[in-house]
Parts: C-alpha cells; structure tokens; sequence
C-alpha cells in the first residue's frame, strides 16, 4: 500500500538561509530591541527622574510616549524577526515593516511635545 503525500511547490519549499543571514536577522532584531529599551529608560528617567515641565501633563505625555512607543517597538521587533526568517528559510521576497517610520514619527512627537514644553516652561 502506497501513501502519496501532497506535492510540495517550489514557492511552499523550506530550505535552511545560510547561517550568515540568519545572525544578521538576530543582529537587527537585537538592534530594534536595544532602542526599545532605550525608550523605556528614557521614559521612565522622564517620569521620575526629571524634574517636571511648566507642566505635570506634558511630563506625562513624554514619559508615557517613551513607554508606549518601547512597548510598540518591542512587539514589532519580534514580528519582523520571524517575518523574514520565515521568508528567508521560504526563499521569499522580505516583507516590508513599519517600524522604521514608526519610529521616526515617533521620536519627533516626543522631541516637539518635549520641545514645547520646555519652551513654555
């Protein structure tokens, strides 16, 4: 008795990346999750470290900006880490990811809120 199994295509193979990309795809996770933490540290320096703007609230919105934008970045690090290995080991295209703009808008949200509120204060 013979058992056929389901023809694999070409585009569902799973081959091995060379080691080389996948310590290169840990290296830029680690590098995301290395500016998270940056941002959680800074967010909780701000919160309780600094001492207040002309503002309570603007130290709330900057301190919680820091920690939201860390948690955000840390998730998303994680989600295009396994993105592209699973691309790479599927010899797919890499997909596309947000965070780079994520954190770009998000950065200059913090330094404008922190900015203004320097200046006002």
């Amino acid at each position: 008795m013979t058992t056929h199994l389901p023809e694999q295509t070409v585009e569902d193979a799973e081959t091995e990346p060379d080691y080389r990309f996948t310590l290169a795809n840990e290296r830029t996770f680690l590098a995301w999750i290395r500016t998270s933490f940056g941002l959680l540290a800074g967010g909780v320096a701000v919160g309780h470290l600094v001492s207040p703007f002309g503002s309570a609230v603007a130290t709330e919105i900057v301190a919680l900006g820091c920690l939201v934008l860390a948690a955000v970045l840390a998730v998303g690090a994680f989600v295009r880490w396994r993105g592209v290995q699973q691309a790479m080991v599927r010899s797919r295209a890499l997909p596309s990811s947000p965070l780079m703009m994520l954190l770009a808008a998000g950065t200059a949200i913090i330094a404008v809120v922190s900015t203004v509120a320097m200046i006002l204060t």
